[in-house]
């Protein structure tokens, strides 16, 4: 599997099907840069094929010679753009492109979509209240919101959050595919890169449950609450957490009660900001 992003096997799309205006734009062109245009003929020919292609498949859908083929792949694959598969035999798109695309103003609609919704939140439970994505391994804060109490505890904005130790990163894990949870893991350079027993069976109770509610691993007396925010396709785009803390005075709740309207309010806010 390349990347863990690998289907079944798929033929390649004979040349004709690509774009062909393209092609005819290409040629009419001024000024020319070969080498570029066949990096380019690669990598749209990949996206056409999600189960990757054999080079030499490669080499017959573009009518190119094995070597000039073979040292374009090799430099898209060093670049991050392609990946090979395990057996070496086979090449596909990794998600750097889609990453490249969408890097800031799909980031911008989530976090403008999300902050109105983590400000009501933190109104109404008068807890703080964090969004993470992810990203090459990690997961990044991108938006906070706290509540009017004059006593509050907060994430910066941009903090870096592992994927084990935290309760968000561990949320995006149970929720991921185990495609996605394997090229999570491979890119993630000298960190942790596999998933224990034990590990396993909490992210399978995270998923089923449909949140997470455990004990900081950082900091005493806080209770991490975790909902994941899902795509249209049910992975997940991101991560609320509330670093939950008991309030003593301003109300006559149970901190039970505290705690299961904080799950049922965050849950509620989770799916207003979910595509699915």
């Amino acid at each position: 599997m390349v990347n863990g992003l690998f289907g079944k096997n798929m033929l390649p799309s004979p040349k004709t099907t690509m774009d062909s205006q393209m092609n005819t734009a290409v040629k009419d062109t001024k000024y020319r840069a070969p080498a570029l245009d066949k990096g380019l003929d690669i990598l749209e020919l990949l996206a056409e094929q999600p189960a990757g292609m054999t080079r030499g498949e490669i080499v017959k859908a573009l009518e190119r010679g094995p070597s000039e083929i073979y040292r374009m792949l090799e430099r898209l694959v060093v670049r991050g753009y392609v990946g090979r598969s395990l057996e070496g035999d086979r090449y596909a798109l990794t998600i750097k492109l889609f990453q490249l695309g969408s890097t800031f103003p799909p980031l911008r609609r989530l976090v403008a979509q999300a902050q109105p919704l983590l400000d009501s939140f933190a109104q109404r439970t008068g807890q703080s209240v964090h969004l993470v994505t992810p990203d090459l391994g990690q997961t990044y804060v991108v938006a906070q919101a706290t509540g009017s109490s004059p006593w509050e505890f907060r994430l910066r904005l941009g903090a870096e959050l592992d994927l084990f130790a935290t309760g968000s990163g561990q949320t995006l894990l149970a929720f991921m595919t185990d495609i996605q949870r394997e090229h999570t893991l491979k890119i993630r350079g000298g960190r942790r890169k596999s998933i224990d027993a034990a590990l396993q069976s909490e992210l399978q109770e995270i998923k089923a449950r449909g949140y997470r509610m455990a004990p900081s691993q950082q900091l005493v007396g806080v209770i991490d609450i975790s909902v994941p925010v899902l795509g249209a396709g049910q992975e997940p785009l991101g991560v609320m957490t509330c670093p939950f803390l008991p309030r003593i005075g301003e109300t006559s709740e149970s901190i039970e009660d505290q705690k299961e309207a904080c799950v049922a309010t965050l849950l509620a806010t989770s799916e207003k900001l979910s595509l699915y």
